[in-house]
């Protein structure tokens, strides 16, 4: 499904959360379909099925997954929220990250313009 950095900063639990979250935001993931097994995702990661399972309570106590008790694990239907939440995440990360290289704020608009008037044409 996905590797683990195991050299990372970010706790395995999260890394886990943070792709599921990016393959359901996606489409790759599509709502419905059912996630591995905590047990099959733990083997095939190589990581304890207790960190698998941190990682799927917190998928789902954020409405991204939900279970079936004696059925698994499910991509909950997202709603457009969602989408938008996680696309100006990125953008602030990439407008701070431009910003520290030296990028002005009136250059990033004018991309910003520039990006929407090349959509609006197509």
């Amino acid at each position: 499904m996905f590797t683990i950095d195991l050299t990372s900063r970010v706790p395995i639990y999260e890394q886990i959360y943070i792709k599921i979250t990016e393959l359901a935001l996606t489409g790759t993931l599509k709502e419905n379909s059912q996630l591995p097994s905590v047990r099959t995702l733990a083997k095939d990661a190589r990581v304890n099925p207790n960190t698998v399972a941190k990682a799927y309570q917190e998928l789902e106590r954020r409405g991204i997954i939900y279970s079936v008790p004696g059925r698994g694990s499910f991509i909950a239907a997202l709603d457009n929220t969602m989408f938008h939440e996680a696309a100006l995440k990125e953008f602030d990360e990439a407008a701070l990250s431009a910003k520290k290289q030296g990028i002005s704020a009136e250059t990033l608009k004018e991309h910003i313009d520039a990006i929407f008037a090349k959509e609006e044409d197509k």
